[in-house]
């Protein structure tokens, strides 16, 4: 396993991190909690030693359950969490968005409560969880930076969407100086806005680091989601719409070559291949991909060490997503590809509109 930094904050995460929103919440089926701190567990056993969990995944279940299986291995692990929606008042609707609250009372008390959920002093990277960029006053950076000095937090982040902020939120924690990660979707199939966080921070000379989670296009790119599967109510990734999944199965196809390496370093899986193909951007610090089981740890932490993107793999992809895969009909996600209102979406000139929900 490879490590990244985050910005220059001296915080090293691995190149491939474990999404613990699978262990607090039902969205990926059902476990019960021996298994979900026994999976943790296993994933630092492959060398996944990034670990990024949020107050709201189980309204503090997952921080509960990471804080007991990393509870004698904490200094090897890159711990990060979130804060910023109000789960303490408000029930859970489903997968519905809960009020958020970033006042200073209200976070002070959430980052304490998310300590005692974990059963540390700090953590490694405290994000913020889908703040809009006006919710992040000058007040709030100021409280961050004092966490900071304090040492109860050592980088901070802010973590996008998907339907609440994109470019404006996304470009914030590029400018503001406080931040040194910004976590998105990213994914071969979808690569705005992640490219266009990558040009900025190019283009300012920024540090900020990229954390990319959904690597694998909800199910497509680890051909978790074929055909034939039929996903349950329950399932996170039932929101797609069928249209999105036909073209997806169609995009699969057209990088099969990525299985069969252009160059004599081994073999990859495409779930693996994926994974690299995020990794051959430099601001990119971790991915995390959504891990079901033992089977998906062992394969997805090697990601970190089969075969890289070639240059002429690369420039093909490219080329492919510039012609969106040769693929001309509607997938039935324009309402899905969210921003606050669409304004900075429409003003980077990006085809994407606001979500209706």
């Amino acid at each position: 396993m490879q490590h990244r930094e985050l910005g220059t904050s001296g915080v090293e995460v691995s190149e491939i991190g474990f999404g613990a929103w699978v262990v607090g919440t039902d969205w990926w089926g059902d476990r019960s909690d021996d298994q979900a701190v026994s999976m943790v567990r296993d994933a630092l056993d492959s060398g996944v030693t990034y670990v990024d969990t949020g107050d709201v995944y189980g309204h503090g279940d997952s921080e509960r359950i990471v804080g007991e299986a990393i509870a004698d291995r904490r200094e090897e692990v890159t711990l990060a969490t979130k804060v910023g929606y109000d789960f303490y008042d408000n029930p859970q609707a489903g997968h519905g968005e809960l009020p958020k609250e970033l006042n200073e009372e209200y976070l002070r008390e959430a980052l304490e409560s998310s300590l005692d959920r974990l059963d540390t002093d700090y953590v490694d990277l405290l994000q913020l969880h889908n703040a809009n960029v006006d919710e992040v006053t000058p007040e709030v950076r100021d409280l961050l930076r004092e966490w900071k000095s304090e040492g109860r937090v050592r980088a901070l982040g802010w973590a996008l969407g998907p339907s609440i902020g994109w470019l404006a939120e996304g470009d914030a924690a590029v400018e503001y100086d406080e931040f040194d990660a910004v976590q998105t979707v990213f994914n071969l199939f979808e690569q705005e806005p992640g490219r266009h966080f990558i040009d900025t921070i190019r283009e300012t000379g920024s540090d900020t680091s990229v954390i990319a989670r959904v690597p694998h296009s909800s199910g497509l790119l680890n051909e978790q989601v074929t055909p034939d599967t039929v996903l349950e109510d329950g399932d996170h990734r039932s929101h797609r719409p069928t249209e999105w999944y036909e073209t997806g199965w169609e995009k699969v196809e057209s990088i099969r070559f990525l299985e069969d390496p252009d160059h004599a370093e081994g073999t990859r899986t495409l779930s693996q291949a994926s994974i690299r193909w995020l990794l051959a951007h430099d601001e990119v610090a971790s991915v995390t991909p959504t891990f079901r089981d033992g089977d998906d740890i062992a394969e997805w932490s090697a990601a970190s060490d089969v075969p890289p993107i070639s240059e002429a793999e690369y420039d093909r992809l490219e080329e492919l997503y510039a012609r969106n895969f040769d693929i001309d009909r509607d997938d039935g996600m324009d309402v899905l590809r969210t921003s606050v209102d669409g304004e900075d979406i429409a003003a980077a000139g990006l085809d994407k509109r606001a979500a209706s929900y």
